[in-house]
């Protein structure tokens, strides 16, 4: 198993730009088949995924607030995460903490084995979709090239951001018990 190559989470062909169904579970199953970056993982029944999906769904439901969810699903077809993003102008009902509709739905595929890198997917994830502004910015995007491209930047760059500061604390750590 090898560690999640942070700029390669959000791979060509992560954004479905306009999903059409607007009940949660045939989103879940539209967004899986349409995703190329799914389609392109080898061994992966994309059907048995989408199920895999909902019965994580079914457990607890991913829908954040403020139009994002975020829902996952194990596979031992990845190495390391893969994230999809479906985008619904219309709107999602998916049950989100705010009861608010879901625009910007994240499926993440993670292997079984490497639960730290899904946690760490899910962290930078999350705090990119906490900004307002940030999801502005992703709804102004023009095409599913331009939100795929800033989808990645920021991920790569908050990713970074929170490993210089890890290594930043391990410094600290050390100087202090070395004195």
């Amino acid at each position: 198993m090898t560690a999640t190559n942070w700029e390669n989470v959000f791979d060509s062909g992560s954004v479905v730009y306009e999903l059409e169904s607007t009940e949660k579970l045939r989103a879940i199953r539209e967004l899986v088949h349409r995703a190329q970056v799914f389609r392109r993982i080898e061994g992966l029944d994309l059907t048995d995924f989408a199920e895999t999906v909902i019965e994580r769904e079914r457990v607890q439901s991913t829908g954040l607030g403020h139009g994002v969810a975020v829902a996952h699903g194990r596979t031992p077809h990845v190495a390391h995460s893969k994230i999809a993003l479906g985008v619904s102008w219309s709107g999602i009902e998916y049950d989100s903490l705010d009861g608010a509709p879901v625009h910007l739905l994240f499926i993440v595929a993670n292997h079984p084995e490497q639960q730290t890198d899904y946690l760490q997917v899910l962290s930078h994830l999350v705090t990119l979709l906490r900004d307002g502004q940030f999801r502005g910015e992703l709804f102004g995007c023009m095409s599913p090239d331009e939100l795929q491209t800033k989808l990645s930047t920021a991920f790569y760059r908050r990713a970074r951001e929170q490993q210089l500061s890890s290594e930043e604390e391990a410094e600290r750590s050390s100087a202090a018990v070395n004195g």
